[in-house]
Order: structure tokens, then sequence, then C-alpha cells
């Protein structure tokens, strides 16, 4: 058996005295690919903010451990120097920040190493190039201007250069064309070896096609409610969340 990576315990937390979490409990191994499911409101987008550290969230009860350490009382910021990467559903635009100096400054903020110039462009090149993002846009304040998909691509290049440990992934393919959602999921591919791990929020199962999914969460009212492997997944396409029953 791998060892675990990322180890939710009971975990119940929310934000403004209003419970969202409800008791859940997963464990993720090093290796693995997880996908949480459910319908909107249910949840999945507070359960991986709150595994982030978000400040708007407070955690009630239960423990979140990541490569074997308990990291509930830790920072944003802190979590990401563990490992941890989090693609925002809806990426925010930076103003006065270009793509080239987040990097290289989140790069270096998580390794603890210097990022030589010349390398660091070399490298952000080359992975601009395979996600198919001019190469320009490097130059440009961080997704302002950016199209949906553009901003999308942006989150897997962050990944994939920042290479964390584990990646959560918050509806990276939300809105995309086909062609846009077959790139995400390249850079996912690339990304994801025996060392690391994926735990993602998808409603468009074509982001799945080419990775060897493990573990299927479904996540209603803030609770898992059913867990399998990857025919889950065929089982929710064909006959939606109304079939499962809420605890």
């Amino acid at each position: 058996m791998a060892e675990k990576l990322l180890e939710i315990s009971n975990l119940h937390a929310g934000a403004a005295d209003r419970e969202i979490i409800k008791g859940v409990s997963l464990t993720v191994h090093k290796g693995e690919v997880h996908v949480i499911l459910g319908p909107n409101g249910s949840g999945k987008s507070t359960l991986m903010n709150v595994i982030m550290g978000h400040p708007g969230y407070k955690v009630t009860e239960g423990s979140i451990f990541f490569d074997g350490r308990d990291i509930s009382a830790l920072k944003t910021f802190e979590r990401a120097r563990e490992g941890i990467f989090l693609s925002f559903q809806t990426p925010e635009e930076i103003p006065g920040i270009t793509v080239e100096n987040m990097l290289r400054t989140a790069k270096q903020a998580v390794t603890g190493k210097f990022q030589r110039i010349f390398a660091f462009r070399k490298e952000l090149k080359a992975m601009m190039e395979e996600l198919k993002i001019d190469p320009s846009y490097s130059e440009r304040d961080l997704n302002v201007g950016f199209s949906g998909g553009e901003k999308k691509r942006n989150e897997i290049l962050q990944l994939l250069m920042l290479n964390p440990k584990l990646a959560l992934l918050d509806e990276t393919d939300s809105g995309l064309d086909v062609d846009a959602v077959q790139i995400v999921s390249a850079g996912i591919r690339k990304f994801h070896n025996e060392n690391n791990a994926c735990l993602i929020i998808t409603h468009n199962t074509r982001i799945l096609e080419k990775l060897q999914v493990d573990r299927v969460h479904v996540l209603m009212q803030g609770r898992i409610v059913e867990e399998g492997g990857p025919e889950l997944i065929d089982r929710i396409s064909r006959n939606g969340f109304g079939q499962l029953a809420v605890p």
C-alpha cells in the first residue's frame, strides 16, 4: 500500500456560524487520483478551501493530516510550502503582477531556493508552449484580460511549474471547449506521478477520460454519501444524484 498523503478525519467546518462540512473523512495515498462529485451547493468547494486553510472557513471538529503532519493549525501559505496546491474554480485577476513574476516568486517561496532568471524563463516558456499558451502572456498581468479557457490553462501552468505534492483541482475544466479540456487533461496527466496525488472536483467527466481514477467520493449536503471506484462516475452520469440517499 502506498504511503498516505492526505488524511481527513471527521471534519466539520463552515462559515458565518453555518456548518457546511458535516463529518467528512477520506484518505488519499501517494500516486492516487480521487474525484469528488456532488450537486451544486453540496460543499465541494468549501472542502477544498478548508484543506487549503482559507481563513474564511472555520474548522469546528476533526483533523487534517498531510504527509504525516497535522496541518489543522497551519496558515494557507504554510500549507502551500508543505506541498498543497489549489486551482481555483474562478481564477482571480491580479493587476500589477505579471504571470512570470508571480510564478517565480511563488516557486522561490515554496521551494526555498533562488530561481535563476534565465533557467526559470526557459522552463516557463517550454511549459507554456506545451499548454498552447502564447509565451508573451508571461509578461501580462496575471489573468487580466484572459479568456476563461486561458485562465484555466494558466492554473495548470502554475501546477506544473510549482510541482506540489497534492493538487486540489476545483472544476478546472468548467467552461472549457473540447480542445481546451484535452489540453488541461494532458497537463494534469503530465503532472501526476507515483509521488504526488490529485483531488479533483468536476461536473464534466471528459477531463477524467485519460486519467487513472482510483477513488470517487459523492458529497451531498456536506456529507460523503457514497464512495467507490471509477464505475461510480458512470452510474452518476446515467442516473444522477437523486438515486442516492442523504443520511
